[in-house]
């Protein structure tokens, strides 16, 4: 925290940081996973039916959702991130990830230089995470995971501050719907539905 160099980047690593650092399990991360499908349908992405066996993440057209919500964030976070000619490549045209089955056919269908599917990660593990935060999931687990904290007396400060600044001018904050889901009902909606009320964290200004 004394490392960050500016109030926005404390006030999102505050965030994080008030998160578990251990994963859901049983129900929790059930609801966990629905409420991070609610997220990736309001941002226009299909889904494929739970018993899809899928070789992708995703496959160019739908998402694999039948997997943890921390993954499904982090896909949704490649999706807005990503130019149109991206979306409709097998893994957004950035190679494997850890799941991906096809690993090949990933391989074949990368556009970007090892540079930027580097910089492409980043942004959206980072954008994953801070979704994560502001639906009250397990934020800190992802960013131990995803070795945000790798380099800690030198470079990860640095790092972390300068992919924030990055999403935030990319407009990745100013999406029109903030990630914060519920599956519980609220004023006559279904359970699952997406929530319209801006996250503070979105909200927050260097001001």
């Amino acid at each position: 925290m004394v490392r960050l160099s500016d109030r926005f980047s404390r006030a999102v690593f505050r965030r994080i940081r008030a998160t578990s650092p251990d994963r859901a399990a049983g129900m929790e991360a059930e609801r966990h996973r629905l409420a991070a499908l609610s997220v990736a349908r309001a941002f226009g992405m299909a889904i494929h039916p739970k018993a899809t066996r899928c070789r992708f993440n995703w496959d160019g057209v739908a998402l694999y959702g039948a997997t943890e919500a921390f993954v499904i964030l982090h896909e949704v976070a490649h999706f807005t991130l990503a130019p149109p000619e991206r979306r409709g490549l097998v893994e957004f045209g950035l190679g494997p990830g850890p799941d991906t089955l096809d690993r090949a056919g990933a391989e074949r269908a990368v556009t970007l230089s090892p540079l930027e599917r580097e910089a492409d990660e980043a942004a959206a593990s980072l954008l994953g995470i801070i979704w994560e935060a502001a639906l009250g999931q397990p934020a800190l687990a992802s960013f131990l995971d995803q070795n945000w904290l790798e380099g800690l007396e030198g470079s990860a400060p640095a790092h972390f501050t300068a992919v924030l600044a990055m999403l935030r001018r990319s407009g990745a904050f100013n999406l029109p719907l903030a990630p914060s889901a519920s599956t519980a009902p609220r004023r006559g909606r279904g359970p699952r539905c997406l929530s319209r009320w801006p996250s503070p964290l979105l909200r927050h200004s260097e001001s």
